[in-house]
């Protein structure tokens, strides 16, 4: 078969290649709920998380360093704002929820920097199928882990569930970019290997003269049991080798094929020079200690501090048994019955590839843990989420980390408050259909909310200068976008015409204007609203996103959208557009 024959192979289902073209939206700021630092940069969006993503895509494409998503497993039951089981929607049907996942990963995928990496969290209901989309949208090279989580206990059912017990949940771990991904080194809490079991008892000594003796014997020797009960006499023991980690060892096979040329010539070495020890010293490098053949190798490198202890630990692996999901229902101070997350989980996720200043996201926010990890964390972070938890939940749970909860991860990172975020809501579609069936621009539209919106339509930077009006957003250095909402007349155009510098380029979006006007200027177009946006995208759904604005407080002017046909002049259009100075962006 040639390489033009070659087939792609890719997963497929009803609906697939149909999706919609998303309206982009503006996002307006409800200082009601918004919190803390005013200058903070942390977003909490109420809304369809799929439009969200779309608003958020112009600012922020390639700018997230890592999304956690928890998106619903489809097991047949929705969960309300309390996190009960209330029947539907989580049992979506399947091809819709391949769809649902599709479009938005592709935009996930989009909104990550180069060195980024999602972590997506399922159950056996979807998450095959979803590995098959990663696939596609990721690339199959770029798969990281399929990561194991031991989620419940079967104790409290195990005399009611026949069959077995189903304990695990997944989370699908893909990089932007495996070679640019750069992983934080991470160990996890253990019990003391006991493999470990010799014991120097002369360490302070010269190499050459340690004698070694069972790490049992010199426990039994050097500590003075206080306690017969023998949990009591383990924890004694099992702290007894982390604090003596450094003198505690074991024997360890060198490999010819894998060990350096120096340690393999030390090897040989030791063969013909039995029951001495050598030592080979390495520039910011352990020391190796060779002896008959084999490496002592020393329990210290497998303590490490955890929570601001002493413990002892081992590498990370996929398999994820050590996080305690009992006794999580009160985090947050927010109850959600089903579908919480513990902040561990997410903490681990966060610390495997992001640092402090790090941009990150969830767009299934639920109860708020995403978010309330990251804040703690030190992270950036922008959270999404539908449900009237966003008010119930969300808000409440982050007001109360701004102001220094003590739940979760607070104490294991030193947590004491501050910061804040900036609460958004979904602006409403941008067209309207009237009584007629005739599209006109939605009355819930006041100027500067139309302003921005022209702006993300035609893909420019909402950014209106300081003293002249016409210039509200730009797409370079030297091309800008205004809208206005009145007549525009041939005087009005000639004045704009005569502040523009000749290597400047203009977009102006207007209602109505004199044909005169059409092609006058070469360096300025007019285009007529809402016409020039017909076809775009699906307009009237709640389906779509646009960019961040905090609005002036006042009503949007319900009048301003019926042009009576009068003339204004350049000034009196100047004092119109003034509130879009008002305008603070994100």
């Amino acid at each position: 078969m040639t390489k033009n024959n070659l087939q792609k192979l890719e997963l497929t289902w009803i609906g697939k290649g149909e999706e919609p073209k998303l309206e982009p939206r503006i996002l307006i700021e409800n200082p009601e709920y918004s919190y803390g630092d005013p200058e903070s940069e942390n977003i909490l969006i109420h809304g369809d998380n799929l439009l969200a993503l779309k608003a958020l895509e112009q600012d922020f494409a390639g700018k997230v360093k890592c999304i956690y998503i928890d998106p619903p497993f489809n097991t047949g039951s929705r969960i309300d704002a309390d996190g009960n089981e209330v029947g539907y929607d989580d049992g979506i049907e399947h091809s819709t929820w391949l769809s649902m996942m599709f479009q938005r990963i592709t935009i996930l995928h989009r909104l990550l920097e180069p060195t980024g990496a999602i972590f997506i969290h399922l159950d056996d209901n979807e998450a095959d199928y979803c590995k098959v989309i990663l696939d596609q949208i990721f690339g199959r090279n770029n798969f990281m882990n399929k990561i194991t989580i031991d989620a419940r206990s079967p104790s409290a059912f195990s005399t009611v569930n026949p069959g077995m017990f189903v304990a695990s949940e997944y989370i699908l771990y893909y990089a932007k970019n495996r070679s640019k991904l750069v992983e934080n080194p991470i160990r996890i809490a253990r019990a003391p290997d006991y493999a470990y079991n010799k014991f120097i008892l002369n360490y302070n000594e010269n190499y050459n003269k340690w004698k070694f003796i069972s790490v049992s014997n010199a426990f039994a020797e050097m500590i003075s049991l206080r306690s017969n009960n023998p949990e009591n006499i383990i924890k004694q023991y099992n702290k007894f080798i982390i604090d003596n980690s450094y003198r505690i060892c074991r024997y360890t096979a060198i490999s010819d094929s894998g060990a350096g040329q120096k340690i393999i010539e030390l090897k040989n070495k030791s063969l013909e020079n039995r029951e001495q020890i050598f030592k080979l010293e390495r520039s910011g490098l352990d020391d190796v200690y060779v002896m008959n053949g084999q490496q002592i190798s020393f329990y210290s490198k497998n303590i490490s501090v955890i929570d601001n202890e002493e413990q002892a630990t081992m590498p990370l692996t996929d398999i994820w048994t050590d996080i305690a999901w009992e006794g999580i229902a009160k985090e947050g101070n927010v109850t959600f019955k089903k579908g919480k997350k513990p902040e561990k989980l997410i903490r681990r996720c966060l610390s495997l590839i992001t640092n402090e200043g790090d941009l990150v996201l969830d767009s299934f926010l639920g109860s708020g843990t995403t978010t309330a990890v990251a804040q703690k964390m030190n992270r950036r972070w922008i959270g999404i989420e539908l449900g009237d938890h966003a008010v119930t939940h969300c808000y409440p749970r982050m007001k109360a980390v701004v102001d220094g909860e003590q739940g979760g991860i607070s104490k294991a990172v030193n947590w004491k408050g501050g910061g804040g975020f900036k609460f958004y809501e979904l602006a409403p579609s941008l067209l309207n259909k009237d009584k007629f069936d005739n599209w006109i621009i939605s009355p819930q539209y006041n100027p500067a909310m139309l302003t921005a919106a022209m702006a993300k339509q035609e893909g420019f930077v909402f950014q209106p200068h300081e003293s002249i009006y016409w210039k509200q957003g730009r797409s370079s250095e030297q091309d800008f976008i205004f809208t206005t909402t009145q007549f525009l007349t041939v005087e009005v155009l000639d004045n704009i015409h005569d502040e523009m510098q000749p290597d400047e380029s203009l977009l102006i979006c207007c209602k109505a204007f004199q044909k005169e006007c059409k092609k006058k200027y070469p360096n300025i177009t007019i285009k007529k609203i809402p016409q020039m946006l017909l076809g775009r995208c699906e307009f009237g759904k709640d389906d779509y996103s646009l960019n961040i604005v905090n609005l002036p407080s006042e009503e949007p002017d319900e009048d301003w959208d019926d042009f009576d046909g009068t003339d204004i002049s350049s000034q009196e259009m100047k004092t119109q557009e003034e509130n879009n100075q008002q305008l603070d962006l994100f």
